[in-house]
């Protein structure tokens, strides 16, 4: 029956769930991996892990030699994209397993009919499918602006596709190809391949509980002689550290001191009741660009973000945007803008702030009674994540597989660093998970794979 399943769906088709072949065929779930591991023996499927089974491609017929496309790659040179960590986030979960990972709010959780209300109603504005201005409308630069805080306005911002987007702009914009950029480590493994992608050397500076130590940033500074420092300030990712006042006001002295750009990746600023101001709002001599973002908050689909920069920096972005894409969909646009000024905005972000609470309070409640061995690195005031830190002798690569045998799914730490980790760790959200009793399984199955994991290392 896979067999002819596969034939039918064709290369690159993904096979029905586990789930939902045992439901058809009414066997076990051994009788089925036995099948897709015939299969895949057979060279008919690809088991791709967090994903599920695919269509492998049909071979080549015997005598007819494949095309030869090794030429690429003397043409290509080593300008190679690593999308490997950014893909591994973005996978959708097989059905089966309990996700304790991703960068979205489960589906359950988004304001889906909201959207679709603002949408009907974003699409009967005048204009609505017309040209926008080249750097956004003027009231969602307005929106964003005031977000932003301080004495940022509309003519600071400039509308783009998405956070990553922002980053990607914001990396080619601000450092020459070759050149060192800062970031805090760990860090947030998206920007690391953007930066990489820019030809730059990201350089790790070392964190406390309470963020990035400015002195350490300031002999980064010094010592690679970079221009660029990314950081995220409010709900680090994956740390979840939140910079206090008092130094997020050093970050910037250090900064200036060194005629440096900081990259503010805000992208948390709505994932948690009272974040603190922005690095943007507490500068005046245009050193921060602020990258913030609609997406986390409302739907991974809608790609609406704002960069905050002034002066010649301000200049290199808006021609950036130009000539890769031109501008943000309209539509888009105005959907946002049409969201945000309705009272649905304030209800959703008062229902996922509470979620959120809950949800990490009871992560890290089911944490400390079934996995007292893994240590959180601190409780955040928000976010999607807790940051653990694995016993010394737990290999990360093997606790993260067998939580995946056993149905449930993590982000290795050994991404989130540019450099070599100081040991093993992983990164468990809270907010992919259905609900809470899903969220108690996630952490049930992860404690029996760290169990495990320790019992191998018994001699």
């Amino acid at each position: 029956m896979l067999r002819e399943a596969a034939d039918r769906l064709g290369p690159g088709a993904r096979l029905p769930s586990s789930r939902e072949i045992m439901r058809r065929h009414n066997v076990s779930p051994v009788t089925v991996s036995r099948a897709i591991g015939q299969l895949a023996a057979e060279g008919r499927v690809v088991s791709r892990p967090g994903s599920g089974a695919f269509v492998a491609a049909r071979q080549p017929v015997r005598g007819q030699d494949p095309v030869d496309l090794s030429w690429q790659t003397v043409a290509l040179g080593d300008r190679v994209v690593d999308d490997g960590p950014v893909a591994a986030l973005l996978a959708r979960p097989p059905e089966e397993a309990v996700p304790l990972t991703g960068g979205y709010l489960h589906p359950g959780l988004r304001p889906d009919r909201q959207l679709a209300a603002a949408a009907a109603r974003a699409v009967r504005r005048p204009d609505a499918w017309a040209v926008p201005p080249l750097t956004g409308l003027r009231e969602l630069r307005s929106w964003f602006a005031r977000q932003a805080g301080g004495d940022v306005t509309a003519a600071d911002a400039l509308i783009v596709s998405g956070g990553q987007a922002a980053l990607t702009h914001a990396f080619r914009a601000l450092a020459a190809p070759g050149t060192p950029v800062l970031v805090e480590t760990p860090t947030y493994p998206g920007a690391l391949a953007a930066a990489k992608a820019a030809g730059l050397r990201a350089t790790a500076v070392p964190m406390d509980r309470d963020g990035v130590r400015p002195e350490l940033l300031a002999e980064a500074f010094a010592v690679t002689g970079a221009r660029v420092f990314f950081c995220q300030p409010t709900l680090h990712n994956p740390t979840g550290a939140t910079l206090s006042p008092d130094r997020r006001a050093q970050v910037l002295e250090v900064a200036r001191a060194a005629g440096a750009f900081v990259i503010e990746d805000d992208y948390a600023r709505y994932l948690a009741p009272g974040a603190p101001p922005s690095l943007a709002s507490m500068d005046a001599h245009g050193t921060v660009v602020n990258v913030g973002s609609l997406t986390k908050i409302l739907s991974p689909s809608l790609r609406v973000a704002a960069v905050v920069a002034r002066g010649p920096a301000a200049h290199r972005l808006r021609a950036s945007q130009l000539v890769e894409s031109f501008f943000v969909a309209r539509p888009l646009q105005e959907t946002a803008l049409e969201f945000v000024g309705s009272a649905a905005w304030s209800r959703h972000l008062n229902a996922v702030h509470a979620e959120i609470l809950t949800r990490r309070d009871a992560l890290a409640a089911a944490l400390a009674a079934r996995m007292p061995a893994a240590e959180v690195h601190l409780l955040p005031i928000g976010g999607l994540h807790l940051w653990l830190r694995l016993p010394a002798e737990v290999d990360e690569n093997t606790l993260v597989e067998t939580a995946r045998r056993l149905g449930t799914l993590v982000s290795p730490g050994r991404m989130y660093y540019p450099s070599e980790p100081p040991g093993p760790r992983i990164r468990v959200t809270h907010m992919a998970a259905a609900d809470l009793p899903e969220l108690a399984e996630g952490v049930r199955r992860l404690a029996e794979a760290l169990e495990r994991c320790l019992l191998s290392q018994v001699p």
